[in-house]
C-alpha cells in the first residue's frame, strides 16, 4: 500500500471526530424544531396578512374582484380633510392618555407604596377597572354623562352647575373619552410603577436621609432615574393602545359628533363598513407605520438614556 493511500484514507479517529461533530450539530439543532409549530402559527396569522395588506392597499378591491391602482388610495386618505381629522385626533388622543397615565400611575404609585392606611384595598380599587370590559366602561359612562338625564349632569345642577355636553360637544368630546381611557388604564400603570419602586433599594433612601435630602429632592434623585423602566414600558404600551384605540370610542360616540372624535381606527371601520375596502386597507397599513415610526425610535432613544445613566 502507498504512501498516497495511507494520506488519503481517514484514520478511525478523524472518523470518529467527525460523527462525533455531526451528533453535535443536530443535538444543537434539535431544540430549535420547537419553535416551528409557534413560527408557523405567526406566519400565517401575522406575516401573511401583513404583506398581504400592503399590497391590497395599492388596490381597489372586493372580495370578487382586484384592480392595482397605484397610490390612489394614500392620497384620497391624506387629501379627505374628514379622514386627515381621524389622523390629527388619534395623535392627540395618544398623546394626552399617555402622559396623563405616567403621570398619574408614578403619583399613585408612589402614595401606594407608603405607609398609606388600607394600602393593599387602594390597590386593588384602582387596579380594578383595568379588568371590565371596555365596552362595559364605554355604556356605563355614555349614561353617567349623557347631558340631560346623566348622574354627573344631574348632580352638578344640584348645586347650581350647568353641567357640558360631555359627549355631544364637539370642542371637548375627544378629552371626554380620553379622561374615561385614562381612568380604566391608569391602574395598570400604577402596577407597573409599584412594581418599579418596590424594587429600588431602601439603602439609598435612608442614606439621603442621613445627607438631609428632603422627600422631593429623594424622589427627582432617585425615585425618578431608578423607576425609568417602568417609565419606558408605560410609555410605550400607552402610546400603542392611544394609537390603536377604537372599541372605547365606538362605544361612548361612534366616533361623533360629526367627526369629531374620530380616529384613525374608527375612520378604517367606517370605511369597510361602507364597502371602500382598498382606502380602509390602506389606513391599515397607516396606522402600521405611524405606530412603528413613533414607538420604535421613541423606545431606543429612552433605552439609550437609561443606557447612559
Amino acid at each position: 500500500m502507498s504512501t498516497a493511500t495511507l494520506t488519503e484514507r481517514p484514520t478511525d479517529a478523524s472518523r470518529g471526530r467527525t460523527a462525533r461533530k455531526r451528533r453535535g450539530g443536530l443535538a444543537a439543532a434539535y431544540p430549535n424544531w420547537f419553535y416551528a409549530p409557534a413560527g408557523i402559527i405567526y406566519a400565517i396569522l401575522f406575516l401573511v396578512p401583513t404583506f398581504a395588506s400592503f399590497y391590497f392597499a395599492f388596490t381597489r378591491w372586493t372580495l370578487a374582484d382586484t384592480e392595482f391602482i397605484g397610490f390612489e388610495n394614500f392620497v384620497t386618505f391624506f387629501t379627505e380633510p374628514r379622514l386627515f381629522t381621524g389622523l390629527t385626533n388619534t395623535l392627540i388622543y395618544a398623546v394626552v392618555t399617555s402622559l396623563a397615565k405616567v403621570v398619574i400611575g408614578l403619583a399613585l404609585g408612589v402614595l401606594l407604596t407608603s405607609g398609606i392606611f388600607a394600602r393593599g384595598y387602594l390597590r386593588a380599587v384602582i387596579f380594578f377597572p383595568v379588568l371590565v370590559s371596555t365596552i362595559g366602561v364605554g355604556i356605563a359612562f355614555k349614561v353617567l354623562l349623557d347631558p340631560f338625564n346623566g348622574v354627573v349632569n344631574g348632580a352638578l345642577a344640584a348645586i347650581g352647575i350647568d353641567g357640558p355636553g360631555w359627549f355631544t360637544d364637539p370642542s371637548i368630546a375627544l378629552l371626554s373619552v380620553a379622561a374615561v381611557d385614562i381612568w380604566k388604564g391608569v391602574g395598570l400603570a400604577t402596577l407597573i410603577y409599584i412594581a418599579g419602586l418596590v424594587a429600588i433599594p431602601q439603602e439609598y433612601y435612608e442614606a439621603a436621609r442621613v445627607d438631609g435630602a428632603s422627600g422631593w429632592t429623594q424622589f427627582r434623585n432617585i425615585t425618578l432615574p431608578l423607576v425609568r423602566p417602568a417609565t419606558v414600558t408605560v410609555v410605550i404600551l400607552s402610546l400603542i393602545g392611544g394609537l390603536r384605540s377604537f372599541d372605547l370610542i365606538w362605544a361612548i360616540t361612534g366616533g361623533g359628533p360629526g367627526f369629531a372624535s374620530d380616529t384613525i381606527a374608527s375612520v378604517i371601520y367606517k370605511q369597510y363598513a361602507a364597502g371602500f375596502y382598498g382606502l380602509s386597507t390602506a389606513g391599515n397599513v397607516i396606522l402600521f407605520l405611524i405606530v412603528t415610526a413613533i414607538v420604535l425610535p421613541l423606545y431606543l432613544f429612552i433605552n439609550r438614556k437609561s443606557t447612559e445613566l
